[in-house]
């Protein structure tokens, strides 16, 4: 393996060698053929650094998006979140209201109203004796 790199080294320092001692033509063909491989050169660069700014440009447009993507998907997240506790907590109250507007029509029934004074407060008839009962169990 060393070998072979040490004869392309010195295959490398050949070709250098010649390329010095090669004498370059001056003339206006070479100077022309000269300047057209300078600009071309300069093209290349300038389309290299052009490529780069557009490459940069749509990493930061697509960093930008993919940001305000995630800002919007965890925001909506949030909010549907919210919505259900609010559905939750309405379906609540509505039960609430239906079971609070049967009251308010049994309150209205007069006979209602009487079984509620005789059981909670001990109103009792005429002629009638109450007596109350301990919930407890006895101890015995």
């Amino acid at each position: 393996m060393a070998a072979v790199y040490a004869q392309e080294k010195e295959v490398a320092e050949q070709v250098a060698r010649r390329a010095k001692s090669v004498a370059k033509i001056d003339s206006t063909y070479m100077r022309q053929y000269d300047a057209q491989v300078e600009r071309q050169k300069k093209k290349k660069k300038r389309l290299f650094r052009r490529l780069m700014l557009f490459s940069l440009v749509v990493v930061v447009v697509i960093g930008g998006l993919t940001a305000y993507h995630v800002k919007q998907r965890t925001l909506h997240a949030e909010k549907q979140e919210q919505y259900e506790k609010l559905e939750r907590e309405m379906t609540s109250l509505k039960e609430d209201e239906k079971d609070l507007q049967e009251e308010i029509r049994l309150l209205q029934d007069e006979d209602y109203v009487l079984e509620i004074a005789r059981t909670n407060y001990f109103f009792s008839n005429e002629g009638e004796i109450i007596f109350e009962l301990p919930e407890e169990e006895p101890s015995y």
